[in-house]
């Protein structure tokens, strides 16, 4: 039993950096109070002492604000951040290495019994406010994004956002670049590496990974051209290409948006 407590104190650690010291996390972290709170409860539950099992899960809600049925599954190292408002419902099933942040929701779609809650694998994130509904499975290493709503199964390895909740990205088929040559490129061009991230929803942050991409591509065609060229006794490619400074283009944008801001302080003298 220690053992899992350390093995539980020592995951907060690993996945929170705001954890200062044992004695810290061992009396402020309701998530973790929660899940001890759950393993007493499944303790009695399993051995059909169902009023028991309730009612210790109903004390630990009131204690932590964290609603664990005891009828539930959870895997080692499993994390609840913050806590608050989380619900997991009867036959849920967490893998290990799992993460869920703030009012999520493991709920079900149906009244009828029987498996009626979702199944996580190993290493599943799920954002806060999150709800994934019915007996549907979370892959191994999947994303579900903040305020998402999932009701069908995801893949491992994907990122979900959104409502009806849909899948922006899987692992890298190998057609395309990988996340670290993204990275280079981005960084030659002075674009945010972050920003053409390949597991990023913005869809403007999509457009420019393309864009990058495509650049890159041409870049390294018509370098290929040249060399050839100059092999056969050409002279070309000898001056190299304008350097792209996109920070040019971003101070442009604060002095539009400092002009935008005048205007509007003209018309109105409370500003």
């Amino acid at each position: 039993m220690f053992d899992r407590i350390k093995e539980d104190i020592n995951s907060v650690f690993d996945r929170d950096p705001a954890a200062r010291n044992m004695f810290e996390v061992l009396t402020n972290y309701p998530g973790l109070h929660a899940i001890w709170g759950h393993r007493l409860a499944k303790w009695f539950w399993v051995r059909n002492f169902k009023w028991l099992g309730r009612t210790i899960s109903t004390l630990f809600r009131w204690f932590t604000g964290v609603e664990i049925h005891p009828g539930a599954t959870l895997g080692r190292r499993f994390f609840i951040d913050h806590g608050m408002g989380v619900v997991i419902g009867e036959t849920a099933e967490i893998g290990e290495d799992c993460t869920i942040y703030h009012s999520v929701t493991l709920g079900g779609t149906s009244w009828n019994k029987g498996k009626r809650h979702p199944t996580l694998g190993n290493n599943v994130v799920i954002g806060a406010g999150a709800k994934v509904l019915g007996p549907l499975m979370i892959g191994d290493n999947a994303r579900i994004g903040s305020n998402a709503v999932v009701v069908k199964d995801v893949p491992a390895q994907a990122t979900v956002v959104g409502i009806p909740g849909r899948i922006v990205s899987t692992k890298s088929s190998g057609t395309e670049p990988s996340h670290e040559q993204r990275s280079a490129i981005a960084k030659k061009y002075g674009f945010d590496a972050y920003a053409v991230s390949p597991d990023n929803p913005d869809p403007v942050a999509k457009a420019i990974g393309r864009m990058l991409d495509h650049v890159h591509l041409m870049d390294s065609k018509i370098s290929d051209i040249c060399k050839e060229v100059n092999q056969l006794g050409g002279d070309v490619c000898a001056k190299d290409l304008p350097e792209l400074k996109v920070r040019e283009f971003i101070e442009d944008e604060k002095e539009a948006a400092l002009r935008r801001q005048s205007k509007i302080s003209a018309f109105d003298p409370e500003i």
